[in-house]
């Protein structure tokens, strides 16, 4: 008898577990919500929590602890000299560099055909949202449901916005002086806005069913570096370090398109001086400082609204910057200041505190995202998602980094060796980035490296025919 009960109840204990089972089925878990947050400008070794000990960045440095980081992301640059043009079209169309190039030039006639990042993550049956800076030839009407406050490539700068400081005594301009306009435009600062735009998104969508996507975009770090007072004096100017790779000006910034007449090389004086770089540190320090605040009222709204534990968050920006790096400001190069960038991922089943080596696009993040929402990558997105890599199935999503300016620029970057082509002077860089971080010293024209010159010069040309790149590097006389 007692055999009989012991089958009978373990009968039903496997009917109830697939019954259960059945309706786990008919009631599919709810699609987690993705937060996706862009900075502008802002480099790679500007994290706290990654090592840079002079910047303050609380928020950043917790979503570092609590999701994996990418510690190599890079921009593939640029078809002109605002390069977060290039790089917004890549993120939204999925396509690399000069095929994104071709659907800007589409989107400019109105005949680009693909759905963009936001169509895609309707289509996947999200809500979408987005604020801050565009700077993409589609609008940004057309690509989410619901948008506010779009934002141009940059706030305006003023004339005595340039060429400064010119001695300690030169105080023409100020971060906090709201009658320059340019962040304070409209009477609130523009990074100040994204965080209320982003905290009443919120509290819109958690009064709806749909799971939700939201594209939040600062246009900080950029210049104008502005930002409140308080966080200026946070960096005091005799703490301020002078980075280690400091020049007074770059050899060949003419040759590279990175000149004395680019808009981005104008902010501080020809040549450099040790004053002005380290007050337009301090400066960028500050507007990262106060960016960073306004993430954290973000992760707030996010904890109080309830969706955290079911909500990815993701980090990154355009690019980075120079800010006197080189003997540069801007971020018309091809060395890791400018084309490296912080990258973080958080959320549902992302480990914590994780750190991931391997060489990756920024821009790896839309098929990621579509991923994290269950969607179907299209055969027109050409990146790569991180999950694999986040799971362990694979360990890198790429062989070698392509980079490009215009016509004027190359580099590839593998094995931890950059190659770069400056093809008008004729002239090639080469990097041992493992023992040289910083790219302080040239090795391209010692004999024990031609072997590593000449495998990296043959895979920027095969990186150039799976880029679609216009120009024929081949054509050019280099030393």
């Amino acid at each position: 008898m007692n055999r009989f009960f012991y089958f009978f109840g373990f009968l039903i204990l496997i009917l109830f577990n697939l019954s259960c089972k059945e309706k786990e089925k008919e009631q599919p878990r709810t699609k987690p919500n993705i937060v996706f947050i862009f900075a502008d400008d802002q480099s790679y070794n500007t994290i706290k929590a990654l090592g840079d000990n002079e910047v303050h960045t609380p928020n950043l440095d917790r979503l570092a602890q609590n999701g994996t980081t990418f510690t190599h992301t890079y921009n593939m640059g640029g078809w002109n000299g605002a390069i977060c043009v290039a790089s917004r079209a890549m993120l939204l169309t999925g396509q690399y560099i000069w095929n994104a190039h071709k659907a800007d030039s589409l989107m400019r006639t109105g005949n680009y055909q693909h759905p963009m990042w936001g169509n895609l993550m309707e289509a996947a049956g999200y809500d979408t949202y987005m604020t801050g800076k565009w700077h993409v030839t589609q609008s940004a009407e057309a690509v989410f449901q619901n948008v506010v406050h779009v934002r141009p490539g940059m706030p305006n700068q003023t004339e005595s916005g340039y060429n400064r400081p010119l001695s300690e005594t030169d105080t023409l301009w100020r971060p906090w002086d709201r009658s320059k306009e340019g962040f304070w435009k409209g009477g609130k600062h523009w990074s100040e806005v994204v965080a209320d735009d982003a905290s009443h998104f919120i509290d819109q969508a958690t009064q709806k069913d749909n799971p939700f996507f939201m594209y939040l975009a600062f246009n900080a770090p950029h210049d104008p570096r502005q930002s409140p007072e308080e966080f200026v004096q946070m960096f005091p100017l005799d703490s301020v370090e002078l980075p280690q790779n400091f020049l007074p000006e770059y050899p060949y910034n003419e040759e590279m398109g990175s000149g004395r007449k680019l808009r981005d090389e104008r902010l501080a004086p020809f040549p450099r001086t040790e004053h002005s770089v380290k007050v337009n540190r301090q400066e960028y320090y500050a507007i990262i400082a106060h960016m960073d605040a306004q993430i954290g009222k973000i992760l707030n709204a996010l904890e109080a609204s309830g969706k955290m534990d079911n909500t990815y968050i993701v980090f990154t920006a355009d690019h980075g910057l120079s800010v006197g790096q080189h003997g540069l400001l801007g971020k018309q190069n091809m060395y890791d200041h400018s084309v490296r960038t912080p990258l973080f991922v958080v959320g549902p089943n992302i480990p914590e505190n994780k750190k991931i080596e391997a060489d990756v696009y920024l821009q790896d993040v839309m098929p990621t995202v579509l991923e994290m929402a269950g969607a179907e990558k299209p055969d027109f997105v050409q990146f790569r998602s991180l999950m694999p890599l986040i799971k362990g199935e694979r360990e890198s999503n790429y062989e070698s980094i392509y980079g490009c300016y215009t016509d004027t620029q190359r580099m590839v970057r593998a094995n931890g060796f950059k190659l770069i082509a400056y093809p008008n002077a004729g002239k090639l860089r080469l990097f041992d980035l493992k023992n040289d971080a910083l790219e302080m010293n040239d090795l391209a024209e010692d004999p024990k490296y031609t072997d590593i010159k000449d495998k990296l010069w043959n895979k920027l040309l095969s990186l150039q025919q799976t880029m679609n790149d216009p120009l024929d590097l081949k054509q050019f006389n280099f030393d």
